[in-house]
Formats: C-alpha cells, sequence, structure tokens
C-alpha cells in the first residue's frame, strides 16, 4: 500500500502501543476509514483498500475487540504528539476558569 512520505513517520510514532501483527492490520484500517464512503465500518474500511477477498477478515475486527493494546497508552501518545507540533517553545497554558489558571 503506498502512503505519502509525510504520514509514515507519523503513523509510526503509535507502533509501540501495537503488537507488530496488530499494528499492520490498525495501519490497513485507519488507512481504510480515510478513504471510506458513508459509514466509516471495518468492512467499508477493507473495502475501501481494496481487501474484499481476504481471508482472514475477522482479523480486522479483531484489532477492535481483542487486539491487546492500550487506548490510553495511544492516547497519551496522541497528545504527546499534539503538544509537540502545535504548541510553541515557551510552554503551555491551561485556563480552567477565569479565577484559575495553571502554568
Amino acid at each position: 500500500m503506498f502512503l505519502p512520505a509525510e504520514i509514515i513517520p507519523v503513523l509510526a510514532y503509535f507502533a509501540p502501543v501495537f503488537t507488530a501483527p496488530t499494528y499492520q492490520k490498525a495501519l490497513v484500517l485507519i488507512i481504510g476509514t480515510i478513504l471510506a464512503k458513508g459509514r466509516r465500518t471495518v468492512t467499508s474500511a477493507l473495502r475501501a483498500v481494496g481487501h474484499t477477498q481476504t481471508a482472514d477478515w475477522a482479523k480486522y475486527h479483531h484489532v477492535l475487540n481483542r487486539a491487546q493494546w492500550s487506548g490510553l497508552a495511544l492516547s497519551a501518545r496522541l497528545l504527546l504528539l499534539l503538544v509537540a507540533t502545535w504548541v510553541p517553545a515557551g510552554g503551555i497554558t491551561v485556563d480552567v476558569d477565569e479565577t484559575l489558571r495553571l502554568m
């Protein structure tokens, strides 16, 4: 599957959260979900990337309901990536409300 060079390091950043086989299946599902038209289901994601004749299609469903990976660890890596990308080097300010300011 062809991916633009710019997206490969971004997706690879999340690889440590998954086992190697699960990561490969998750990549197919992510790309298929981006390309899918209509409802974003596992089946439509597989159809969008041309895996309609794959014999082990059930294993792609297992990524979401049986594979051993942590959504919390994945979201923590996403937060770190977003902060590193969008926050200037000067730091981050979190405003809880107008009376409390954390720095």
